[in-house]
């Protein structure tokens, strides 16, 4: 079939290789295009609302477990649960100056502008693998909005309310809500290099709306006095709003990290999302699992954002390599129908006991991305053992999780060849959802789905050169 054939049908080749090519929205990545957006139908994006929903309920839960737990206060209000190894985990491996500054007063009750989950898309419905707070792709989703909604109007998701664009200044504004011009700094570090062209697009995008959002270097924040400023066309101009595109652990490499942790607590700059390590971590999904803690998750979230939660985050374990008195068994899956006494067992898991994902927890270099994941049922055995062994040698500093595995279905979706003909691929999907928190409304809204179909043979599911990446539309 000749491109011609479908310039009518959807979005052409052409079209989409000029916008990326006028656009390049990643540094040095590719994909594949289709001509149109994914369809959802509208339970699934009500269900999908209602996920984003419970993901702000969990973080407002999550802070006060963590707080209770690092004070070592009750977390029930009808009987004594106190848990102080919750704040343990969640504080290991990080300096205690972050530390400090995740427990600061003047940051009681923040949390991260934008909330992403990552939900896989099973037989059984979705599977939540992760929440991001620090997400890329933010500004890849809004350009495919304003792209496809020439096909697909105001059916496409995002496009029917608050433009991408608007929505994401809009909740950053809101972060200085006396202030009727703010101007927003937009901090990619070079560990975060890659996602560095989206954001200048959304910036581009914000100052044709006439916002003053800028995207800069770490090395370029200057503090002066008691502000933060950057430098325009020779002259010191104070930011009011940091919109932070760096993790963590990569806090050395910022400049200004020690300025700003101290600026932000006195409320001198606003800057989101918080440095607040526990808001970062996977093991998170873990906590919320674990028998222990059932009850505080109950009696701390609305009960359709347990249930939501307690039917879309898989089983998760902590890899804690403590040593147990003779009578005690791990919180951990069996092994030959026996349950574990030390992590190391788990080497011995058959290839079908082992379709479980190992990872890192969070706040190392290789904790975004797919950089640290093993599949066990997808890897040999010497590869399942080095990764159990390296989850056990690094847990002093750096916790991994494991996560029962939840394989995403076979679908087909209509993608273009590199030639610009069409074919119907067949694979499997990831659906990333962007919520941006309205503080006011105490809610998440939902602003755009990213879609990432990567081949069937595939079994972990994220962004490369072989999958498709397109937003999603409502059936």
């Amino acid at each position: 079939m000749s491109r011609a054939e479908h310039q009518g049908d959807g979005l052409s080749y052409e079209a989409l290789f000029r916008a990326f090519g006028d656009n390049n929205l990643f540094e040095d990545k590719t994909w594949r295009y289709s001509p149109e957006a994914f369809p959802l139908s509208s339970a699934q994006i009500d269900q999908i609302v209602q996920i984003g929903q419970a993901c702000y309920e969990f973080y407002k839960a999550q802070e006060i477990l963590y707080l209770r737990s690092a004070e070592d206060k009750n977390l029930l209000r009808n009987r004594t649960l106190k848990a102080p190894w919750v704040a343990a985990y969640l504080d290991r491996g990080k300096p205690e100056k972050l530390i400090r500054h995740a427990r600061a007063k003047s940051l009681r009750g923040t949390i991260p502008m934008v909330i992403r989950p990552d939900l896989l898309v099973t037989e059984s419905g979705f599977a939540m693998t992760e929440i991001d707070s620090v997400p890329g792709g933010i500004g890849l989703t809004a350009f495919l909005n304003h792209l496809y909604t020439q096909v697909h109007g105001e059916a496409l998701i995002g496009a029917s309310d608050q433009d991408m664009v608007a929505a994401f200044y809009e909740g950053l504004s809101s972060r200085v809500p006396n202030m009727a011009a703010p101007f927003i700094a937009i901090i990619v570090s070079d560990e975060a290099a890659t996602y560095r062209p989206e954001m200048e697009w959304m910036a581009s995008q914000a100052r044709q709306q006439g916002r003053c959002v800028y995207v800069f270097h770490p090395d370029e924040l200057m503090p002066l006095g008691e502000n933060i400023c950057v430098d325009i066309d020779g002259t010191p101009k104070k930011v009011d709003v940091i919109y932070r595109f760096w993790e963590l652990f990569d806090l050395a490499n910022i400049p200004t990290a020690d300025f700003l942790l101290k600026a932000r607590e006195a409320f001198q700059v606003r800057l989101t999302p918080p440095m607040r390590a526990f808001q970062e971590e996977k093991l998170s999904l873990a906590l919320f699992h674990h028998h222990i803690l059932d009850e505080f998750w109950q009696e701390s979230l609305s009960k359709k954002a347990y249930e939501t939660l307690a039917e879309v985050i898989p089983q998760t374990w902590v890899i804690d390599p403590v040593k147990l008195p003779p009578n005690a068994v791990l919180d951990a899956p069996y092994v030959g129908g026996k349950p574990l006494t030390d992590w190391s067992g788990l080497i011995k898991a058959s290839q079908r006991e082992r379709n479980l994902i190992i990872k890192i927890s969070g706040f190392h270099e290789s904790a975004w991305g797919a950089r640290s994941v093993t599949l066990g049922s997808d890897s040999s055995r010497i590869e399942w053992e080095s990764a159990i062994e390296e989850a056990i040698a690094m847990s002093d500093t750096s916790l991994h999780i494991l996560q029962a595995y939840e394989k995403p279905k076979r679908l087909h979706h209509r993608v273009y060849n590199s030639d610009g003909s069409l074919y119907d691929m067949e694979g499997r999907m990831r659906l990333c959802p962007y919520f941006f928190v309205d503080q006011q409304a105490r809610s998440a809204r939902l602003h755009g789905i990213l879609a990432t179909l990567c081949p069937a043979d595939k079994k972990i599911i994220h962004g490369m050169k072989e999958a498709a990446l397109m937003p999603c539309v409502r059936t």
